[in-house]
């Protein structure tokens, strides 16, 4: 195993003791709710938000300590939309992470409070915890990730998503789509652990936001691509969804050779990117290179 398999396996453990502290305690009242948001939030995933947090804000010399709060805001703002995503009134779909989704574990009533419960936690934990920043700091944090979940970030792409079914988009239009619905966050988190530094310079924050735009699309350009090629067992949800469904994808209007290059090129640009940051990047370049190797 390799020193960054260490370190990535280290920040991964430290993101789940960090989601354990901040969550309510499962015998704590109202029982049934607090139980379903912990089991929506813990045990599985690869936490590729928080370590993007991490990464970047280590990378520019912020401490572990004042980017955990701001890890696990973004990982709760992701588990939240996975479980209203997961939903009959959404995707419908009855496996998440290799096992039953929030609302077959639970009920579809609970599942929707627990992604209203699990949002307003992210924005609580992200205004209690990261008073040793400057004040504008941390407004821009909150406003950051607000965007990131709004109507113009990822709600507003899940909302293209859904009446897309069984359309044909235009490759931009895909594009858009994509950028709001899965690339608003992963840019989010980036900028999160940038903004984690006291007096962040203007082009290493654009240089940045460039690497996160670019992985961003890239990662849902290989979730499209692994819908087509991997296996339930492997995704650990339903494989082939997408196309059953009939939802607009990368290889569905490029083909999969075709898809594969686009995320190979966006790879390419985020490196890129990398390489005019004045910083030590080889975790956000092993980050990006997962996101468009990964078979998960």
């Amino acid at each position: 195993m390799s020193s960054t398999d260490d370190w990535i396996g280290a920040l991964q453990a430290r993101t789940e003791r960090a989601l354990e502290q901040v969550l309510p305690p499962a015998d704590k009242p109202p029982k049934r709710l607090h139980e379903a948001m912990r089991y929506a939030v813990l045990g599985g995933g690869k936490r590729l938000r928080p370590l993007l947090v991490y990464s970047t804000g280590m990378a520019l010399g912020a401490s572990e300590a004042v980017l955990d709060a701001p890890a696990s805001a973004v990982e709760l703002i992701h588990a939240y939309s996975l479980v209203h995503d997961d939903l009959p009134s959404m995707d419908n779909d009855d496996l998440r992470r290799g096992r039953p989704t929030c609302h077959k574990a639970f009920d579809e009533a609970t599942a929707l409070l627990v992604g209203d419960a699990l949002q307003s936690l992210a924005f609580r934990i992200l205004a209690d915890s990261t008073s040793g920043l400057p004040a504008s700091n941390q407004i821009k944090m909150l406003m950051l990730l607000a965007e990131a979940a709004s109507s113009r970030g990822m709600a507003g792409g899940q909302a293209i998503d859904l009446e897309s079914v069984g359309q044909l988009l235009t490759l931009a239009e895909l594009e858009t789509m994509h950028r709001l619905k899965t690339g608003a966050l992963i840019r989010a988190s980036v900028l999160l652990g940038a903004w984690c530094h006291p007096t962040i310079d203007p082009h290493t924050l654009e240089n940045l936001d460039r690497f996160a735009q670019c992985i961003g699309l890239a990662f849902q350009i290989q979730d499209d691509v692994l819908d087509v090629e991997s296996d339930t067992a492997t995704l650990g949800k339903p494989q082939g969804s997408d196309r059953a469904r009939d939802k607009p994808t990368y290889p569905s209007l490029l083909g999969l050779p075709q898809a594969k290059a686009k995320a190979q090129s966006l790879l390419e640009q985020a490196h890129q990117a990398l390489r005019a940051v004045d910083a030590p990047t080889e975790h956000l370049e092993w980050l990006a290179d997962f996101v468009v190797q990964r078979r998960h």
